[in-house]
């Protein structure tokens, strides 16, 4: 636990300056940690970091991550977004080929999948800074991150009795995720007293449950992906927390649905 709280606090130290700050070091720092994810995936699945796969996947990582703000670098260019990542599947297939399918289309499928997941989560964490009043939607989003998961631990230790999904997490249950909820909703309201993120309170709570419900399946995605590699946490960098992905689950899916249900403008 004290491991836990120091590393917590040193990251926590690192971390939110960057973010208050914004601009360039905000988008340099996604880019980091979005790598680092996308590393902790391939290890899980026990391929090698230093091949072609990996490299095309890396490539495709930080192109989908490109901030609309430098859409202009893609001007004049003869390949868009979407192509060059057509151009990169049709790559990773055949590599299957030339390595006399050593490296399988379930590896390529993998790959590409992890890469999507990985790189829009981040991407979107990164248009959700640079929109107007960003940095009021980041903390909006991290407080009910935070507010979910800690109402979910301490509700589900209380009065939790009926399994949410053992399966994947035998720690969680239905109450403590109802309760997550309820904590997320609580915490957001107050929050929006003081920071106006709507006009209507009412969206503001709908908007909050869909955000408490998609984080908590962010990190049951990330509690299945380790159970059917057979690994206890996403990576070791962060001691006492485990990898990267085991602390932005949650946020890889909240990101997107706050630019997909058009809460942020």
């Amino acid at each position: 636990m004290k491991q836990r709280i120091i590393t917590g606090v040193v990251a926590a130290a690192l971390f939110l300056p960057i973010v208050i700050y914004g601009g360039i070091p905000f988008t340099l720092l996604i880019y980091v940690l979005a790598t680092i994810g996308l590393f902790e995936l391939i290890r899980m699945k026990k391929l090698s970091f230093f091949s072609a796969p990996s490299i095309l996947t890396m490539v495709l990582l930080w192109i989908i991550l490109m901030p609309n703000t430098m859409s202009n670098y893609f001007e004049g260019f003869w390949l868009s977004k979407v192509e060059l990542t057509f151009i990169i599947v049709l790559l990773l297939l055949s590599y299957t080929v030339l390595s006399k399918n050593t490296f399988t289309f379930d590896d390529a499928s993998f790959m590409l999948l992890s890469t999507l997941y990985v790189a829009m989560g981040f991407y979107y964490f990164n248009e959700t800074r640079n929109a107007v009043e960003g940095l009021s939607y980041v903390f909006y989003a991290l407080f009910v991150i935070w507010a979910t998961d800690s109402g979910a631990y301490f509700i589900g230790k209380a009065i939790g009795k009926n399994k949410l999904w053992p399966e994947i997490s035998p720690n969680k249950t239905i109450e403590g995720s109802l309760g997550g909820i309820v904590c997320g909703v609580v915490v957001a309201v107050i929050y929006n007293v003081f920071i106006p993120l709507h006009e209507s309170l009412f969206v503001v709570i709908a908007m909050t449950i869909f955000v408490s419900i998609f984080g908590q399946i962010g990190d049951l995605v990330e509690s299945a992906f380790k159970r059917h590699y057979g690994v206890k946490d996403s990576g070791t960098i962060l001691p006492g927390h485990g990898g990267i992905l085991d602390r932005f689950d949650s946020l890889l899916f909240v990101m997107p649905v706050l630019h997909f249900l058009h809460f942020i403008s």
